[in-house]
């Protein structure tokens, strides 16, 4: 889905205020790093920009107007004049970089500007890495890179001291769910999924997981039998619990849904409700808030998140999930 400048703009306020002003004052670098974690809008802003580029009809001075024959084209993918690198395999080979040295060595097809965007730069070989390091050495006045990176410590020191520094920042809640709901995310599942990762593309990918779809409800009914009949929790760790969650991250995750049930439960009784993730069940939440007190739901919080520390430590899964339960059930002292 195509982004406006305004869409954008909520996600990576400062990036963009900096990118204004150099195109207000026509100060645009010859080559740009965004860096920073997958999903905050990277790669959005660098075609953005590029549409700014070659804009016949921009707005304000800087914002590209989406619907001129350059627009269109960028968005769809094929401007003779812009070029997009992407890993072959594992990595971003010399003759990659070479080839498009030589694309850029010939005239731009309809302009004198011309852009190319690299996707996961941090990926080049060295020899990939040490051509495209000429490349930028000897810029031209019309051409503009964009490099896109989530680890930019792995990229050379020349190549960064020629870039000018683009920092994304971790998306907030907020912003999360905007993008979210925005983008067809069913407005009772978006918050959850904005507490879980700040990262879009994840929590697109988790709104479509059957295995994340399940892992809520097994969550949910562990909670339900520890209020409920607390000696029925070992049979549910053995019978759903440990069938599902079986990797390491996938425990982690499970602990996470866990946290949020009882931190629910605790904005509950603090009367924010609005901060509540798991809207579905909203209603039993209410009630089972009226069962518990909050320092009990403390206790219960801190021993989640000492199991996660431990999973961490490599303890046996287990052993850590059969401690914390047993935790939760005492509610207030735990090893």
């Amino acid at each position: 889905m195509v982004k406006t400048w305004d869409q954008l703009e909520e996600l990576q306020p400062a990036v963009l205020k900096m990118l204004k002003n150099s195109m207000l004052k026509q100060r645009v670098a010859h080559a740009y790093l965004l860096e920073g974690i997958r999903g905050t809008g990277k790669k959005e802003i660098a075609l953005l920009i590029t549409k700014a580029l070659f804009c016949d009809s921009l707005l304000e001075g800087f914002k590209p107007c989406e619907n001129c024959h350059n627009c269109r084209r960028i968005n769809s993918g094929n401007h003779p004049d812009v070029h997009k690198v992407e890993p072959d395999g594992l990595s971003i080979k010399k003759q990659q970089i070479q080839d498009l040295q030589e694309e850029f060595s010939k005239k731009g097809v309809e302009s004198s500007r011309k852009v190319y965007m690299i996707s996961d730069a941090d990926k080049m070989s060295v020899s990939a890495a040490n051509s495209l390091l000429k490349f930028l050495e000897e810029p031209n006045s019309q051409t503009t890179a964009f490099l896109l990176s989530e680890q930019p410590q792995q990229l050379l020191p020349t190549i960064l001291s020629r870039c000018q520094i683009l920092s994304f920042k971790p998306l907030s809640p907020l912003a999360m769910i905007n993008q979210l709901t925005e983008n067809g995310v069913n407005p009772m599942k978006a918050p959850l999924l904005a507490q879980l990762t700040n990262n879009l593309d994840e929590a697109y990918e988790l709104n479509v997981d059957d295995w994340f779809a399940q892992a809520q409800k097994i969550v949910l009914k562990l909670y339900e039998v520890l209020r409920k009949n607390p000696l029925e929790a070992m049979v549910t760790l053995q019978g759903d619990w440990f069938s599902h969650f079986k990797e390491k991250e996938q425990i982690n995750r499970g602990l996470d849904l866990l946290l949020l049930i009882f931190k629910d439960l605790l904005y509950i009784q603090l009367d924010k409700q609005e901060q509540i993730v798991f809207i579905a069940e909203s209603e039993r939440l209410r009630q089972y808030a009226l069962e518990t007190s909050g320092r009990r739901l403390s206790d219960q919080m801190s021993a989640i998140l000492e199991a996660k520390r431990k999973l961490a430590a490599n303890m046996n899964p287990q052993l850590m999930m059969e401690e914390l339960v047993l935790n939760l059930q005492e509610g207030s002292s735990f090893v």
